[in-house]
């Protein structure tokens, strides 16, 4: 990586609270959080909240990274976390608004890590200027 770091974000969240969320809100508060292919994703698991938590973990770290958090032009299901087909490496998709909201803030490349154990999700996200 050769770009300077225009912004940094994580989050740690607990996989009991997500297992929660799904277990009273169901099929909505998926859908609000989780694009189609990363639902896919996660309900091929054998316990898909881990994976679900990661993951919101990582869209929270995104917004953090923008600079801008979860809200005003920058939504959870237009953030998408996608896996490299040979090496499952995590990447990150913008969608709509929220892509456009990164390029009026002056575009950049997000990067992000994951990583989940039974009870904790955890995400980092880093900007970097496009080189």
């Amino acid at each position: 990586m050769n770009g300077s770091i225009l912004g940094i974000g994580i989050d740690l969240v607990e996989v009991g609270r997500i297992r929660r969320g799904i277990d009273r809100h169901g099929e909505r508060f998926l859908d609000r959080i989780l694009s189609a292919n990363e639902r896919a994703y996660c309900d091929r698991m054998a316990d898909p909240s881990p994976h679900v938590a990661a993951r919101f973990a990582a869209k929270e770290a995104v917004s953090k990274a923008m600079g801008t958090g979860i809200g005003a032009g920058v939504h959870f299901h237009e953030i998408e976390v996608i896996r490299d087909v040979e090496t499952g490496a995590p990447s990150i998709r913008l969608h709509g608004e929220t892509k456009a909201t990164l390029e009026a803030l002056g575009g950049g490349e997000i990067l992000i890590t994951l990583s989940h154990t039974r009870d904790h999700a955890t995400a980092q996200a880093m900007r970097v200027k496009s080189t």
